[in-house]
């Protein structure tokens, strides 16, 4: 809203272009189109979203925690619960696909005659080619297993080995908003949806992405800080929350009961390692639930629009400027060559 009333004093403004997520779709199935969202709808359709209660919901919540002098932790942990909450009784599975939806709500009903453009990525990876091949800033989805398991630390997952994961390099989701940008000079009032994704055009399953990555490690184990090389065990992708638990109870959990008493014999001498393990059964079962949307989504974005883009920008002879096709990208040669040690180098 402050950026929307910013721009509307601009005097010179052509367009309001906003970056959301392919994801506001919540956990559909099918063709998803690119289509903007009505101010106040829900996915699960049984209810009305009034953005203005779930805002005083906030202030709410905060307000009473702070009343009772609440830690940080504490407050933290309250208003995550609270978002989860609020977003699966409207039918979005997480806070971050709920608010960006209103994000895109509150711009499209509140635009006036601003010409305003919609760009929705899916998950976004290190860049394909610029600034150079690799380069990424920060975890993103996918990218907590590969960093998990190529440093030793985590070799479970939840997910369908069939699952299409759409995923997109972080360079080719720039180049699409600079062409949307020249697409759109000409004033229009309709509102402009772009999907820029790859499920469509050239799909990756989960499977192979996990092939791939386990195939890299083997070959190359990453140094760790002692300047010894890790050994990657085999991947587990398990297929619900139960298999995930029952894992665990097997394979964990008496270790875990072992240092317990081990520790508690031995003057907390183990408790390192007991800290260690149990942290790292929580953090396998935190990451399940955080993906479960994304690692069992069944639904295919359409980009139609995007294509049009592209072929607008092929048209000008910028398509190799500003290249945002999926269908260029050899998916086992980027991650091998590209993705993969762009994480080794820059995140881990």
């Amino acid at each position: 809203m402050h950026v929307l009333n910013f721009s509307k004093q601009c005097s010179k403004l052509m367009m309001l272009l906003h970056v959301s997520t392919a994801y506001v779709c919540g956990e559909k199935e099918g063709l998803i189109l690119e289509k903007p969202l009505n101010y106040g709808e829900t996915l699960n359709g049984s209810s009305h979203l009034d953005i203005d209660m779930e805002q005083k919901l906030v202030e709410e919540a905060l307000k009473e925690l702070q009343d009772r002098n609440a830690t940080e932790k504490e407050v933290r942990l309250a208003m995550r619960v609270l978002g989860i909450e609020r977003a699966r009784q409207h039918g979005w599975p997480n806070t971050y696909s709920f608010t960006k939806s209103m994000g895109e709500m509150l711009l499209g009903h509140l635009k006036e005659d601003l010409q305003f453009i919609i760009l929705r990525p899916t998950i976004i990876l290190s860049t394909y080619k610029e600034p150079f091949p690799g380069w990424i800033e920060g975890m993103k989805t996918a990218d907590t297993f590969i960093v998990g398991y190529g440093k030793g630390k985590q070799k479970l997952a939840m997910g369908g080995r069939e699952t299409i994961t759409d995923v997109i390099p972080a360079d080719m989701v720039v180049n699409s908003v600079i062409a949307a940008m020249v697409a759109h000079r000409n004033p229009s009032s309709r509102i402009a949806v772009y999907h820029i994704s790859s499920s469509r055009r050239n799909q990756i399953k989960i499977d192979d992405f996990i092939r791939i990555g386990v195939d890299y490690f083997k070959k190359n184990p990453w140094i760790d800080e002692r300047g010894k090389a890790v050994k990657v065990k085999k991947f587990h992708l398990l297929d619900s929350m139960d298999s995930l638990h029952k894992y665990i109870a097997i394979h964990y959990m008496p270790s875990l009961k072992i240092l317990k008493w081990g520790n508690l014999i031995l003057c907390r001498h183990l408790q390192v390692q007991h800290t260690n393990l149990q942290r790292r059964i929580n953090q396998a079962i935190e990451l399940a639930e955080l993906y479960k949307p994304y690692m069992f989504f069944k639904g295919i974005f359409d980009d139609t629009n995007g294509e049009m883009l592209r072929m607008a920008t092929r048209e000008s002879n910028a398509d190799d400027t500003f290249n945002f096709d999926p269908t260029t990208i050899q998916w086992d040669k980027y991650l091998k060559e590209t993705h993969i040690p762009g994480l080794v180098k820059y995140i881990f």
